[in-house]
């Protein structure tokens, strides 16, 4: 039996994910805004510091997995929430929680990304850099002076730093003998897929668009991969991100890999 943690515990790819995992035997702390084991807002410090103080308040200071689900979409306002929850809140957790999972038994983490995370270039990205030296002035800065594209751009851009910061770390995770990886969902059936649909603006969009396969995707299905990324069936995987986006990626740039 192992212990896990799991950001976004209480809805979408987070309740589920707990939900598979208990059901295995897993014994699961699951974080959220509300109605979780623990309660912390992940878009302050204070927040976040909380949420890592409890983690290993509840754990002993040993965990086996690490699941980051945590996670807002580009409808929300202001839109600096967004960036604060997707990469600050993230990160923390991931440092905050390194050292537990290295006293856990073959332990490891999971960071759910997202497709939109390749929309954009590392090199491109207007608030990657400002966010990996985080500068959160600046971030707010390039979002206020983005207009429209301000909650698109803080979404995306926070996937993409979210997947290079996990990236930066598989040396010194390796070392420690602990495994990390991203998952890129696609349009998941999800709360933040549903307020992304009532938005005047990003439903349209968001309702035009079909993935290869037909359909989109249930939050069982992301959370079954998430599953096996904690398993020791993926025991040699590291470092890598798992697209379960029911195509979207190939379909989009088929010759980028």
């Amino acid at each position: 039996m192992s212990l896990i943690a799991i950001s976004g515990a209480k809805s979408g790819i987070g309740a589920a994910t707990a939900a598979m995992l208990r059901a295995s035997g897993h014994d699961i702390i699951g974080i959220d805004i509300g109605g979780a084991d623990i309660a912390a807002d992940l878009s302050t410090a204070a927040g976040r510091a909380h949420a890592v103080a409890a983690v290993l308040d509840r754990s002993g200071g040993t965990l086996d997995g690490l699941v980051l689900s945590a996670g807002l979409g580009p409808t929300v306002k202001p839109h600096v929430n967004i960036v604060a929850v997707n990469y600050f809140g993230a990160v923390a957790m991931l440092d905050g929680l390194r050292g537990a999972l290295q006293r856990g038994v073959a332990p490891a983490a999971v960071v759910v990304s997202s497709v939109s995370s390749v929309q954009v270039t590392w090199e491109a990205n207007p608030i990657g850099r400002a966010l990996e030296a985080g500068d959160e002035a600046q971030v707010a800065g390039v979002l206020a002076a983005a207009g429209d594209r301000a909650g698109q751009l803080a979404y995306a851009g926070s996937k993409n730093a979210l997947t290079v910061a996990v990236r930066r770390r598989v040396v010194d995770w390796g070392k420690l003998g602990v495994r990390l990886n991203t998952v890129a969902p696609g349009a998941v059936e999800t709360p933040l897929l549903q307020a992304g649909l009532a938005d005047p603006d990003y439903g349209p969009a968001i309702s035009r668009f079909v993935a290869p396969i037909g359909r989109r995707a249930r939050p069982d299905e992301i959370a079954s991969v998430i599953k096996f990324l904690l398993g020791q069936g993926a025991s040699c995987v590291h470092g890598t991100q798992v697209y379960v986006d029911g195509g979207v990626d190939a379909l989009t740039r088929p010759e980028t890999f």
